[in-house]
Order: C-alpha cells, then structure tokens, then sequence
C-alpha cells in the first residue's frame, strides 16, 4: 500500500476535538428528531454521544446553540458549496441556477429538512435574537455565495446585472415563493415542480439578460 506524507494524513484526519464535535451534533440531531427539541435533555445527548457535559458546554453554550451547529450544518451542504467553480464554468448559467433550485427543492422536501426547518422556525419564534443569528448565518451566506456569481457573470459580459446582491434575493424569493411555509404545514402541492420554477425564473433571466 502506498505511504501518504505525515503532514498530509494528519491533515485528513479529523482530530479528537473534531470528532467529538460532530459526534455530539449527530446525536442532538438524531434525538431532536427522534422526540423533539423540547423534550430532549442535555443528558441524553450526551448519553448518546459519549463525553461530558462540560464538553458539550465548551463546544455548544448550550441546547440552542447546537441547533444553530446542526443548522449551520445545513448551510454548507447547499448546491454552490458543494460545487467546484470548475463545475459551475461547465455548465451553462441557466442550468447552474436550476441546479441549485433543484438541490434546495430536495433537501428541503426531506423528511430531515422538514423536522429541522419546524424545530428552527419555532425556536425563532421564542428568540428574537436567535431569529437574527439564524437570519445572518443561513439565509444570508446563501445570498452572498448568488451575489458573488451574479457580479462574475456581469463581469464576464454573461449578465446586465447592477445590483448583484439585490439580484440575489430577489432570484432566492422567486424561486422559493411560500415554499417553506408549505413544507412546514405538510402540503406537497405547494411545493414548486421544475416547470413552475422554470416559469418563474423566466421573466429573471430576460431582465438580467443572464445568458
């Protein structure tokens, strides 16, 4: 078998802290969705990941702060941070947009997705201040990874786009609409089929003449 460099496995491999870290975000997002974040101690979070409680305390603050970690989790699973640039210059723009309509479209119809969003959305309800962490931790990343795209494609000559960041969020209302609200009551018609998306992204793309 062929030897790696010291310096380069040690830099794959997740270190102690590292593992007990998402061992401990496993299990709360196991548990949440298991018996709800309410009903769901600290204890038992630990029981089920092993460690202590101090460490817990050390890595998260407490139990909304590990629901911040699990949704922040989230937030680097989306489409462009998966993707390498590398993938997005082999596609056509239009079909990087739809990529990205299509992944959030499937991530948010999971069963997982669904439970987190309700546990999100009622814990944001209690907590101003945890409303506006979730606010700039999730949504907006989200539109700063677009604006970022959007102002290289007007660059490029490949958009008219003067404003990249309003076109952000403007292009993730579009295509989002009231889908969340109807993923949180359960109602699957209400979820945008890849024709309706289409159909909604077509005045977008005449605007901004993204090509």
């Amino acid at each position: 078998m062929e030897k790696c460099e010291s310096t380069i496995c040690q830099a794959d491999r997740p270190t102690p802290r590292e593992r007990r870290h998402g061992a401990i975000l496993d299990a709360a997002e196991t548990l949440f969705i298991e018996q709800g974040y309410d009903r769901t101690s600290l204890a038992e979070i630990v029981r089920r990941s092993g460690g202590s409680l101090a460490t817990l305390y050390e890595l998260f603050g407490n139990k909304q702060g590990l629901l911040h970690a699990i949704a922040t989790r989230w937030r680097d699973q989306t489409v462009l941070s998966r993707m390498e640039r590398g993938d997005i210059a082999a596609q056509s723009n239009v079909e990087t947009l739809m990529n990205y309509v299509e992944s959030e479209r499937e991530f948010r119809r999971s069963p997982r997705a669904i439970a987190l969003m309700k546990m999100l959305v009622s814990e944001c309800l209690r907590d101003r201040d945890f409303a506006l962490q979730i606010y700039r931790d999730l949504h907006m990343p989200a539109v700063h990874e677009l604006s970022e795209l959007f102002a290289d494609w007007a660059a490029a000559g490949e958009a008219e786009i003067d404003d990249p960041e309003a076109a952000a969020q403007l292009f993730v209302s579009t295509v989002s609409g009231d889908s969340m609200l109807s993923t949180l009551a359960g109602v699957e018609d209400g979820m945008l089929d890849e024709d309706q998306v289409r159909w909604r992204l077509r005045p977008f793309l005449s605007h901004f003449r993204i090509v």
